[in-house]
């Protein structure tokens, strides 16, 4: 038992060993003024080459304020987001975008604010804001014209385990589904029944990661 636990005890101290190694040289690419909060990995342009998507957050010392119930200092200070591209040994910027992310200590009412996470998954980099029994919303990019473009949108507003509503997006096809629950008042998810609308959006161009103020203030009409 002493060295299957010995042994377990190496291989997560060498497994924490590499993740500083890795984490210190990503920390090239993080600006000053800020530090390297998370990495997430995989293909974004179809090359077969894992690139990688940095998280970063600043650290102004004057965004340490109260939270909304001022018991506890926490750090408001925003996040943002560096697009690497694997060329060869190194890492070339694709897109970046300092702060278009909130704290992950903003304020959440008598809720707790939606939690952020990305996903790379076929080529394309999703940014999804989970909300608990809220329901959640996210948002697909794809790399295209030289920055990586929202090209879809969706979100599904919830009450517990029920569905209210549904809202699904292409931005490509400019078609909008919004999926209505016109049981949502039976208080019974299984009598869950959807109608569905399909509307046809207007919009001249495709937002860009680059250009993103604000994450937490773009809508969609939802």
């Amino acid at each position: 038992m002493k060295k299957i636990l010995s042994a377990l005890l190496l291989l997560f101290t060498l497994s924490i060993s590499a993740q500083d190694t890795v984490d210190k040289y990503f920390k090239k690419y993080v600006p000053k003024g800020y530090v390297l909060q998370e990495t997430i990995r995989g293909d974004l342009n179809k090359d077969g080459v894992e690139d990688c998507v940095l998280i970063i957050k600043g650290t102004d010392k004057h965004m340490l304020l109260p939270n909304q119930w001022e018991t506890e200092i926490v750090d408001k200070n925003r996040r943002g987001i560096i697009v690497l591209f694997k060329k060869g040994n190194e890492y070339e910027v694709a897109s970046k975008n300092y702060s278009c992310f909130s704290s992950e200590n903003e304020d959440g009412g008598v809720y707790y604010a939606p939690e952020l996470y990305l996903v790379i998954e076929n080529n394309k980099l999703y940014i999804h804001y989970a909300h608990g029994r809220y329901g959640y919303w996210k948002y697909t990019l794809r790399y295209q014209n030289n920055d990586f473009e929202i090209i879809g949108y969706d979100s599904s507003y919830n009450r517990g385990p029920i569905t209210i509503s549904e809202t699904s997006i292409n931005f490509s096809t400019k078609k909008q589904l919004y999926r209505e629950n016109i049981n949502a008042e039976s208080g019974n998810d299984d009598d869950e029944k959807f109608v569905e609308t399909w509307t046809t959006i207007n919009i001249s161009s495709l937002l860009k990661l680059s250009k993103i103020p604000d994450f937490d203030e773009i809508s969609f009409g939802d």
